[in-house]
């Protein structure tokens, strides 16, 4: 189910340009709001594919029969963005024009060296995806309490800021306002800078014996998650937003180096307070990030059940969970390799831990931690 309002404050037509993942759930969003949608995408199959799937309808099918949009939002990659929101505020000059590029401040200063009317326009970032791509991933729900960020320059008029609100509110997110260079400094640290990171230790692993891997655990799978994301756009997210990248890679550097130079003597006087150090100041970073419900982060009690790998096992657990009356906090699935069994990591209340513990155990359930 999507969680919109049942009225949408969104006006159409609406023309998204760009029908891959984002545009396209987009789309979804506002035509189960009732809006009228229009797609454009430089590939026919692609716009085609996402009317198929309900996001609107596509421009090359329409033929000429496209009414002048109220609202142009630009959904493509972030090399071209720049150039086709120009050439919205062009084409439509009574239109609302946004972007949903993940790099704010050097399109601004290309639409800005433009000369477009920059009163229409107004950089913006969806802080959502999904591990797959195109229109056949697309979700209208995927902006659902998700941060959207706005992001207007200082030539940006009222009414194309509250288009841009309008519109992610009526798809679910929640809205932060950050100033374009705040914007990217801030996702250099909370986004880039993890993708090179985990770039970067799984290529690690490229000329790693497959038997040597097989001994990995959760931590190098967790670690190296988002290492699988598509080098096309990150080639261009990161040149978009090398400076702020590379001034959090320098402060990454020096860490790696005062550990390098620790590691070197281990045995040296003060070495191992060094380690300590270095982390405790990773757990004191890691417990900043928001709990549940985005407020402050709460400690919860942990435990692993181990269960089998069979349809329904785990519904199941949750179920009798559930019933017993604990609200979980946060669950994580493990597998163990080469056995054919799976590992529930929950997080509760610690208060019920114990009690939920027993419980469980009574049922029949293997707790192993």
């Amino acid at each position: 189910m999507i969680v919109v309002p049942v009225t949408a404050s969104t006006t159409g037509p609406v023309l998204v340009i760009g029908s891959g993942l984002l545009g396209a759930s987009i789309g979804l969003g506002l035509r189960h709001l009732g809006v009228s949608v229009y797609l454009r995408d430089s590939s026919p199959t692609t716009e085609a594919v996402a009317q198929d799937i309900g996001a609107g309808r596509s421009v090359r099918a329409a033929g000429g029969d496209v009414p002048e949009p109220v609202l142009v939002v630009v959904a493509a990659p972030p090399d071209v963005v720049a150039e086709l929101v120009v050439q919205a505020l062009t084409d439509h000059p009574s239109a609302t024009v946004l972007d949903i590029a993940s790099v704010k401040a050097p399109i601004l200063a290309a639409v800005t060296a433009s000369g477009a009317d920059l009163t229409r326009y107004v950089g913006t970032h969806p802080m959502t995806g999904r591990e797959k791509s195109g229109p056949v991933a697309a979700r209208g729900e995927l902006f659902t309490s998700m941060p959207w960020v706005i992001c207007p320059g200082p030539e940006t008029g009222a009414g194309a800021i509250t288009a841009a609100k309008n519109l992610a509110v009526d798809l679910g997110a929640t809205i932060t306002v950050l100033d374009p260079t705040e914007h990217d400094e801030t996702v250099a640290l909370i986004s880039h800078v993890p993708q090179v990171m985990s770039s970067l230790l799984a290529s690690r692993l490229q000329d790693t014996p497959l038997h040597h891997l097989s001994l990995a655990g959760q931590g190098l799978r967790d670690t190296t998650r988002i290492a699988g994301s598509d080098p096309g756009l990150w080639v261009q997210i990161l040149s978009a937003n090398a400076r702020p990248v590379v001034r959090s890679l320098y402060e990454v550097r020096e860490d790696i180096e005062r550990l390098i130079a620790t590691l070197e003597d281990p045995a040296a006087d003060g070495a191992r307070l060094d380690i300590a150090q270095l982390m405790a100041e990773g757990n004191a970073g890691q417990a900043r990030i928001p709990g549940k419900h985005g407020g402050a982060p709460r400690a919860f009690a942990t435990f692993t059940v181990a269960v089998d790998d069979t349809p329904g096992t785990i519904a199941k657990l949750l179920t009798e969970i559930g019933e017993i009356g604990v609200n979980l906090e946060d669950l994580r699935l493990e597998h163990s390799p080469g056995q054919p069994v799976g590992l529930v990591v929950a997080s509760v209340d610690p208060n019920r831990r114990e009690g939920l513990v027993d419980e469980l155990q009574e049922r029949g359930w293997k707790v192993v931690q």
